[in-house]
């Protein structure tokens, strides 16, 4: 039977007395008060074996009040609840010592769990953790479950040098992840180094990433230095690792199972000190089985996996995200914009194909475009493609082929004419109004990536760079 005395803060009678009852049944001695001022008194007098306080009390933030715990009793484990579930409340109580943070609403058997875990840890090891730090920015968004349950991932990562494989669909946010990862963590002071994979040539991915020697190979007139020594004392972002040809993969396998690596054309081996984060929207482990990707590297890089939702399996969180990137356009001069309610619905039923980054180049877009200052559900309606999702409905209900939007398309087209026939030349006249978007749309999809669009359309890299030429299609180049 659990034994051992916990001390509950929190404002809310109704969870004081839930606490209080499953704690008790568990085996614990409770003891629960509405205010910071009781909870020190008690932990400055020595009571208690452990400590659940909610972050916002009527005398004090849990904030300003876990480092005087720490410092007064290193070894007591604080867990901190919280309703402001967010990717900073998460990282601010990893930052400020607590054991563990738990969004609420919570589920009772986790907490028994937890309470559990933390009682049975020796307490060298509860005294050894986080350590304050000043937090202010915002860099993920979303109060969903999912993204809770990210954001906790997170925070027990921010100390650590574990390597991390972040899987999703392009337009999550695997980039942005990353960077938390080190922007919080204990290399911040080193430098974040980004690669992707599919961006480089295929023959000149190993001196990219170690280096190469001068006369290592044709053209190589002086040394250069790869995104491994870059990178030192920081953090590696291989994104795309999907697409890293097996070569390489040999060479990054060596680097993880030795802790150093060789330029291209040289012999001396050179110490790596740095943190890996993959990420991949494809399915390694099926690449695996086509032979594609090393099972063995799979492993040295999937130690902490962490899968980033489509936009789809959160839309709660659409609200929040479009208001976030309104402000953000604001800052960087675009005008003030708001959203009317009928048009935030009408966001929570689209399927959102581009993720995160199609909602971003909306708010974007109808920030520089649009000069009401409230945009409302028909400005929303004109700028979305597809079809809304049902409410409570499959969200592939509704959704329109392709096949059937070109036949609309024509339809209309055709619909034109007062004659029987079309003009001559129909082809290559529906072919030149076709064409400009698809190419600029597959580019706006790769971010300007022609390898990765030339490979999106099935078209040879030289036939898209000329077909970019001809059509004077603007490339743009942003961020991952």
């Amino acid at each position: 039977m659990p034994t051992g005395s916990i001390l509950v803060a929190d404002d809310d009678a109704a969870i004081r007395t839930v606490l209080n009852q499953a704690l008790s049944r568990a085996g614990y001695e409770v003891r629960s008060t509405g205010n910071a001022a009781t909870l020190w008194r008690w932990v400055s007098q020595g009571d208690g074996d452990l400590v659940i306080t909610d972050v916002v009390m009527p005398d004090e933030n849990a904030f300003d009040l876990v480092p005087r715990i720490r410092k007064a009793r290193p070894e007591l484990p604080v867990i901190i609840m919280s309703a402001q579930n967010t990717f900073m409340t998460a990282i601010r109580a990893s930052e400020r010592g607590a054991y563990e943070y738990l969004p609420k609403p919570f589920d009772l058997k986790e907490l028994i769990a937890i309470v559990g875990r933390a009682l049975s840890e020796p307490k060298e090891k509860r005294a050894a953790a986080g350590k304050p730090d000043d937090l202010d920015s915002i860099p993920l968004v979303g109060r969903s479950p999912a993204m809770q349950e990210i954001y906790r991932v997170l925070a027990r990562l921010m100390q650590t040098d574990l390597t991390v494989m972040i899987s999703g669909e392009s337009g999550t946010g695997k980039e942005l992840v990353a960077r938390a990862l080190h922007d919080y963590g204990k290399r911040r002071n080193g430098a974040f180094v980004a690669v992707n994979m599919a961006a480089i040539p295929r023959d000149l991915i190993e001196s990219e990433l170690f280096g190469h020697e001068k006369g290592a190979f044709t053209g190589a007139n002086t040394r250069s230095s790869g995104r491994f020594e870059q990178a030192e004392g920081g953090t590696l972002f291989l994104d795309e690792i999907g697409d890293m040809p097996m070569e390489a993969q040999t060479r990054l396998l060596r680097v993880l199972q030795q802790g150093e690596y060789t330029t291209v054309g040289g012999r001396t081996p050179i110490k790596s000190d740095v943190r890996i984060v993959a990420a991949t929207n494809k399915d390694l482990r099926q690449l695996i089985q086509q032979g594609l990707f090393r099972e063995d590297l799979f492993f040295r890089l999937n130690v902490v996996p962490l899968r980033l939702p489509p936009l789809r399996e959160r839309l709660e969180d659409v609200p929040d995200l479009i208001r976030h990137f309104f402000a953000q356009a604001q800052r960087e001069g675009l005008p003030t914009k708001q959203i009317d309610q009928a048009g935030l619905d009408r966001l929570k039923h689209y399927r959102w194909p581009g993720n995160v980054r199609e909602l971003e180049n909306l708010a974007r877009r109808l920030a520089a475009l649009y000069p009401q200052e409230t945009i409302t559900s028909a400005v929303i309606e004109s700028e979305l493609s597809q079809p809304a999702i049902p409410v409570g409905g499959d969200p592939r209900e509704g959704e329109e082929s392709l096949s059937g939007a070109v036949e609309r398309y024509l339809a209309a087209y055709f619909a034109g004419f007062d004659t029987d026939l079309p003009p001559a030349g129909l082809y290559h006249r529906i072919l030149r109004e076709v064409e400009h978007p698809l190419l600029s749309a597959a580019l706006a999809a790769t971010h300007g990536n022609q390898i990765r669009a030339a490979d999106l359309l099935g078209l040879n890299r030289n036939t898209l760079r000329k077909k970019i030429r001809d059509l004077d299609i603007q490339v743009y180049r942003s961020g991952n």
